[in-house]
């Protein structure tokens, strides 16, 4: 019995279906055919592979060794402290950069320092001849003499130039002034101190150690010097009066007329000299005088004519 046939085609005879069934089996032999080099890489990839897995378990094994009888550590812990160990690191960065910044101020504070500095040196070089000049006008030297006193000190020198003349005719060549060179006090000002040099010791002292009487004529000396230098600065101006005030009674009848013979000299250079006194040897030598009279009924004045002195 034939098998039917469908759409009209003869069913394929048993030979043709094995001639298909072999170029079906070809067909599938010959996809699944891989090239020899294809094979020869992937030998080379599967001996690498197995190579890799032995190095592995080495390594696994030295670890697992390694390891055998270790606790096991605390997580836990260990995250605490680096959550510590980052805010310090934090907190350093922010000090870190406080510090820089405070450094770039105190850069940029030292630059501005550095540029005053040039300014007042260029300024202090400037000024440098003022300053020096200031000093010496205000007394800043080892004497503490002001520009002020310095001019006064030149002048003292005129005078005492002229009173030593008067001085050493009243004392007979005894003493002499002269203005103190060095600093007798520190804490003051200097350059104008008077002392006096005796002819009898060859030394010189203060004026504060002469006598009463001695003080005196130093005191006239430099009254009649001052006027001799007065006269001779004011371009010919005249002193021609000069007055005295007490001061005679404490001279030693010698030294009394010393002084009367000074005056009398300046009265016969054409000067005329009053003087107020209480000493009875110089009523005599006066030639006019105006006395004060003491009564019950008060004091009155009278004018009298004699002697030498007026």
């Amino acid at each position: 019995m034939s098998l039917p046939s469908f759409a009209g085609k003869p069913a394929p005879t048993e030979g043709e279906r094995a001639d298909r069934d072999l170029a079906l089996a070809e067909a599938v032999w010959r996809a699944a055919l891989i090239p020899a080099e294809r094979i020869a890489a992937l030998d080379a990839t599967i001996r690498d592979a197995d190579h890799r897995r032995a190095a592995a378990h080495e390594r696994a094994e030295r670890v697992t060794r390694a390891i055998a009888g270790l606790a096991r550590p605390d997580l836990a812990a260990l995250e605490a402290r680096a959550a510590t160990a980052r805010a310090a690191v934090e907190d350093v960065l922010a000090r870190l950069a406080r510090a820089r910044s405070a450094l770039t101020t105190l850069a940029e504070t030292l630059a501005r320092l550095d540029a005053i500095a040039r300014q007042s040196g260029a300024i202090e070089a400037e000024y440098r001849v003022v300053g020096h000049l200031a000093d010496i006008a205000n007394g800043s030297n080892g004497r503490n003499l002001t520009f002020q006193r310095y001019v006064l000190a030149a002048l003292l020198d005129d005078v005492l130039r002229a009173a030593s003349l008067r001085l050493a005719a009243m004392s007979r060549g005894r003493y002499q002034l002269q203005r103190r060179e060095d600093l007798a006090d520190a804490r003051r000002a200097g350059g104008l101190d008077l002392e006096v040099f005796d002819e009898y010791t060859g030394r010189s002292r203060p004026a504060s150690t002469l006598s009463g009487g001695e003080g005196f004529m130093a005191s006239l000396s430099l009254a009649l010097g001052l006027s001799d230098v007065v006269q001779a600065y004011a371009g010919g101006v005249q002193l021609d009066t000069l007055f005295i005030d007490e001061g005679f009674g404490s001279l030693d009848p010698e030294s009394l007329d010393m002084a009367m013979k000074a005056l009398i000299d300046l009265q016969q250079r054409g000067r005329t000299v009053g003087v107020i006194s209480h000493v009875e040897e110089m009523k005599q030598q006066i030639d006019v005088a105006i006395e004060v009279v003491q009564g019950v009924r008060g004091s009155t004045v009278r004018v009298r004519g004699n002697g030498a002195l007026g």
